[in-house]
C-alpha cells in the first residue's frame, strides 16, 4: 500500500507540475496576445490620428486620509474607470487606465514606443493634466535613478538604448531645450547653468519653422552625446523651476515646464535625414484658491495658471468640435503646444486624478477635459529630407549666419504677430 501511495503522490506531483507549466504557458500566451492587441489598437489609433489619453489615479494623499476621505473612483477594467456622483457612478473610457497600484515601469511600458516615433522623424508630445497634487510631476519626472523614475528619465534611457541598437545604421545628433511658462512669461531653465544671476536673459519667442514645428527663439539648445549628460541637464534645469508649498501639495509646480529633445537622424542606407522631436510638458495644476490657501503671489500665479489652462480648454473644445478657427494665439501655453494639438504630432495625454470624495468635483472636470481630447484628430507626418535637401538647408543656414552651420532650427515661416 505504501508503494502505491508513493506512486500516486508522484503522479499527482507530476500532474500538478504539468498543469502549472500549462497555466504559465497560457498566461504567457495571454500576455503576448494582449501586447499584440494593444500594439494593433495603437497602430489603428495612429492611422486615425487620434491623441492617446491615459488616466492615472494616485493613492490617497496624507491630507485626504486625515480628513477621513472616502474613495469615489473605481476601476472597471484596463481602459474604464467610474466616478461616484449624486446620480450614481459615471463611467469614462480612455486608451488606458492606471489604478493607484500601478508602477512607473508599467506606465512607461505603455509609452515607450513614443521614442521610436521621434527617432523615425515624427513630432511627438506627451503632457500631463490634472488638479494640483494629483501626481502629474510624479508621472512625468518622478525620482530619477530609482524605481520611482518617471516618464522623462525613462524616455532619455530609451532614446540612447535605441541609438546604441542602431549603431552603424544611423547617425543621430541629440539636442535639447528646457523652458518654463511662469506668470505668462517664458524662462529658460538652462540659462542659470551658464550665466550669473545678474545677467539678463534674452526674451524668448515662440516661432514656427518651415515644417510647422514649434521652436523657441533665443532658448539655449544643448547638444548631448550620452544619456547621463541629457538626464543631468534635465535634473539641473528642473531644479530651477518655480515651486511653492500649498495646502494641497508641499512642492506644487507653479509653472508649466516644456522639455524638448530634438533628434536629427541620418540613415546611412537611404542617405536621408529625418528630424524628430519629443516634447514633454508638465502642466501646473488647475486649482481653486479656497482649497490651496493661496494668497498674494500664489493668487497671481494661480490666476496665470488657470488663465492658460482655460485657453488650453478653449483650443481643445474648438478642435474637438471641428471648428475652422482654433484660438492658439490666445495664450503662450497654447502657442507652444500648437504643433501637438491638432498639429502634426503624435500626442499622448495623461489625466492625473485623486481617488477621494474631497476632490470629486475636480476629478470629474479633469476627466471631462480628457474625454474631449480623445475627439481631436492630429495629422502626424514624418519629417524627412533627402541628402541633397539636407545639405542645401545646411548650406543656406551657413550663408545666412555668415559663419559655421547652426543646426538649431530652420528659421523659415515664422508666426505672424
Amino acid at each position: 500500500g505504501l508503494r502505491e501511495k508513493a506512486e500516486e503522490a508522484a503522479r499527482l506531483g507530476r500532474e500538478l507540475r504539468e498543469s502549472r507549466a500549462a497555466e504559465e504557458a497560457l498566461q504567457k500566451q495571454y500576455q503576448e496576445e494582449k501586447t499584440l492587441r494593444r500594439k494593433y489598437w495603437n497602430m489603428m489609433e495612429d492611422m486615425k490620428g487620434k491623441i492617446r489619453v491615459y488616466a492615472r489615479c494616485r493613492p490617497f494623499a496624507q491630507y485626504e486620509k486625515e480628513r477621513g476621505a472616502s474613495q469615489v473612483v473605481t476601476f472597471v477594467d484596463e481602459s474604464t474607470l467610474a466616478v461616484d456622483t449624486s446620480r450614481g457612478p459615471r463611467e469614462f473610457t480612455y486608451d488606458n487606465v492606471f489604478a493607484p497600484g500601478s508602477t512607473q515601469q508599467e506606465v512607461f511600458d505603455e509609452c515607450s514606443s513614443l521614442m521610436q516615433s521621434a527617432l523615425d522623424g515624427y513630432n511627438v508630445c506627451c503632457f500631463a493634466y490634472g488638479q494640483t497634487g494629483s501626481g502629474k510631476t510624479y508621472t512625468m519626472t518622478g525620482v530619477p535613478g530609482t524605481e520611482h523614475a518617471g516618464l522623462t528619465p525613462r524616455l532619455v534611457d530609451e532614446c540612447f538604448n535605441l541609438i546604441a541598437e542602431n549603431e552603424g545604421k544611423i547617425d543621430v545628433k541629440v539636442s535639447c531645450y528646457f523652458v518654463e511658462l511662469y506668470n505668462d512669461g517664458f524662462r529658460d531653465l538652462f540659462w542659470p547653468l551658464d550665466h550669473g544671476r545678474r545677467e539678463t536673459p534674452p526674451k524668448l519667442d515662440i516661432k514656427l519653422n518651415q515644417r510647422h514645428t514649434v521652436y523657441i527663439r533665443n532658448a539655449i539648445v544643448k547638444e548631448v552625446t550620452h544619456g547621463e549628460e541629457l538626464l543631468d541637464l534635465f535634473e539641473r534645469g528642473n531644479a530651477n523651476r518655480v515651486v511653492a508649498s500649498t495646502n494641497m501639495n508641499a512642492t506644487s509646480s507653479r509653472s508649466h515646464s516644456i522639455f524638448a529633445i530634438q533628434l536629427e537622424c541620418y540613415d546611412r542606407m537611404t542617405k536621408k535625414t529625418s528630424v524628430g522631436k519629443i516634447t514633454i510638458v508638465d502642466l501646473a495644476g488647475s486649482e481653486r484658491a479656497d482649497k490651496t490657501g493661496a494668497t498674494g503671489d500664489r493668487i497671481r500665479e494661480a490666476q496665470a495658471i488657470n488663465k492658460s489652462l482655460s485657453a488650453l480648454g478653449d483650443v481643445i473644445s474648438a478642435l474637438s468640435n471641428g471648428d475652422s478657427f482654433i484660438p492658439y494665439r490666445n495664450n503662450k501655453l497654447t502657442q507652444v503646444m500648437q504643433d501637438s494639438l491638432g498639429g502634426n504630432a503624435k500626442t499622448l495625454m495623461f489625466v492625473n486624478i485623486s481617488p477621494a470624495d474631497y476632490n470629486q468635483e475636480e476629478t470629474l472636470t479633469s476627466l471631462l477635459y480628457a474625454s474631449r481630447v480623445k475627439l481631436i484628430t492630429n495629422d502626424a507626418k514624418k519629417q524627412e529630407d533627402s541628402a541633397e535637401v539636407a545639405r542645401l538647408r545646411a548650406y543656406i543656414r551657413r550663408l545666412e549666419a555668415g559663419g559655421p552651420v547652426d543646426d538649431g532650427d530652420d528659421d523659415g515661416e515664422e508666426e505672424k504677430s
